[in-house]
């Protein structure tokens, strides 16, 4: 097989030890470290590379996304950039008549938030019938926590004066208190969201082939299916994709995935959003009646039940823990299950996804345990200032306590929970390093981390996080050749200057994924 020696660059191992002048691959695996003379001697006629300057790291490692999700929403109306009410209705009139969609047809979109609205509120049943008054119209707001249905929707889908809230969400009331208003949130949502059939004559697996190379372009090889049922499972296994997919079972809908190839454990979901206020808290929101704290989705003898079956089975499980609250039942859940079974919960890795609002206290606790937080430490920047709004300056300023967790040697991850935001690991590393708001400010100055340790977090923590480290996650003899080309060193440059490198090419197995060889 062809051999390849990287050179003339920065070349970031996240090996211990002086960086290495050059990198030999032999294949799909990395040979050697060393010298440039030294590797051409041992291998005289390997291909040469010149990085002319650029920076070669290990690939990235997604610890936690959607890519199913993320395929589903390539084919909708994308809302992200609408800032009222109105300019979601022309959006959704504009993507309707660019399809040829006729009256009757669903019209769906993805991505607004309510936060960035003029109106800083939900819409309604009724904005979305004055927008499209003869289609079923439903929307998902970015967090996919919640989402809007029209009238004609809501009557498709069932949904009455006389449907009860489900366990675990809410169904939105008119002044009435009993006629939906169109909103949903949590499992009032999102259980009707995983019935929404995809469009008819479609290539099934065209928009998970599509996903694949959005996660390529931003220079990972290894992509999460972060709540897998029977037809995700389906989707991901059955494309023939390059990329390499982890899918985590949905232990209250589809236990039966576990074990099956690709399959990597199981996942679980205790509460909802922070930035949609539910969010399970320990201390109340600010606003409102000043009691509320949003709620819960199991009770602690269910999530006993999960975690206690991924332990005794010696699976990885993975909890949404988003608020104090929730954390502290996923914490309090995995002590009870392994004294339950006399077995260390740390054998499964378990892992804390999001961990936004997880107190410090509470990180020693997981690091006695061995549970792994997985940070969104992009939401500093998306929704920081909105944080600031719902839990006042010092609650928001401990989002994503990545210095904490790195004091106490947790091997911290970062992640992007795609497709809420795009699976931009250059720019989670700047917002780990930066902690800017969209409004300017700088939140939690002292939970910023280096380049170097959130870099860490996208390669070798991750993983980790997912039993690799053998074979994956930095750049070391006999591990894959799975590389990233990037215009300049996240380590080299001024903090705040990280979010303007780009990604040039990808490197899976030691074949260019994305990108040119230059």
């Amino acid at each position: 097989m062809q051999k390849t020696i990287y050179f003339g660059g920065p070349i970031l191992t996240m090996e211990p030890g002086p960086a290495p002048r050059a990198v030999l691959v032999d294949g799909d695996r990395i040979e050697a470290l060393g010298d440039l003379a030294a590797l051409e001697a041992r291998a005289p006629g390997a291909q040469r590379r010149d990085l002319a300057g650029r920076a070669l790291l290990p690939a990235f490692l997604d610890p936690h996304s959607h890519i199913t999700a993320l395929a589903s929403t390539l084919g909708l109306a994308q809302l992200g950039a609408a800032g009222s009410w109105a300019e979601i209705g022309a959006i959704l009139r504009a993507f309707r008549d660019g399809k040829g969609m006729a009256p009757g047809a669903w019209v769906v979109g993805f991505g607004y938030d309510h936060n960035v609205l003029d109106e800083r509120a939900h819409p309604d049943r009724r904005a979305l019938d004055a927008a499209l008054p003869d289609n079923p119209v439903m929307i998902t707001h970015a967090s996919g926590h919640m989402g809007v249905l029209n009238t004609a929707a809501l009557a498709a889908m069932g949904i009455t004066a006389d449907t009860p809230d489900p366990p675990g969400g809410k169904i939105g009331r008119e002044a009435d208190g009993r006629t939906p208003s169109g909103y949903l949130e949590e499992t009032a949502f999102t259980s009707l969201a995983a019935q929404m059939p995809p469009a008819a004559g479609e290539d099934p697996y065209a928009g998970i082939r599509a996903a694949q190379e959005v996660y390529f372009s931003h220079g990972i090889v290894l992509a999460q299916d972060g709540l897998t049922d029977a037809g995700r499972y389906g989707l991901f296994s059955g494309a023939g994709l390059t990329i390499d997919v982890v899918g985590y079972a949905d232990e209250k809908n589809a236990p039966e995935l576990a074990g099956r190839p690709g399959i990597g454990g199981y996942k679980i979901f205790l509460d909802g959003s922070p930035q949609g206020r539910t969010a399970w808290m320990l201390e109340p929101y600010l606003g409102g009646d000043g009691a509320y704290t949003g709620y819960p989705i199991y009770t602690d003898a269910e999530v006993l039940a999960f975690v206690k079956t991924a332990l005794s089975q010696g699976r990885q499980i993975l909890a949404h823990c988003n608020g104090d609250a929730a954390a502290a039942q996923y914490i309090r859940c995995c002590r009870a299950a392994q004294e339950a079974l006399g077995r260390p919960i740390r054998d499964i890795r378990p892992v804390m996804i999001h961990a936004q609002l997880v107190r410090r206290t509470q990180l020693a606790e997981m690091a006695r345990l061995g549970i792994i937080p997985s940070f969104f430490a992009a939401h500093v920047w998306y929704w920081g200032d909105v944080h600031v709004e719902n839990f006042g300056a010092q609650r928001a300023s401990s989002i994503s306590p990545l210095r904490t967790a790195a004091e106490l040697g947790l091997p911290f991850t970062l992640h992007q929970d795609t497709p809420v935001i795009q699976p931009d690991m250059i720019e989670s590393v700047w917002c780990a390093a930066n902690r800017i708001t969209r409004g300017g400010r700088v939140l939690g100055a002292e939970e910023t981390i280096s380049p170097y340790e959130a870099l860490r977090a996208v390669t070798i923590n991750a993983a980790y996080q997912y039993f690799m480290e053998r074979e994956r996650g930095s750049i070391a003899p006999g591990k894959r050749a799975d590389l990233v080309l990037l215009s300049a060193d996240p380590t080299a440059v001024a903090p705040e200057k990280i979010r303007e490198i780009r990604v040039l090419e990808t490197v899976k197995d030691g074949k260019t994924v994305y990108g040119q060889a230059v």
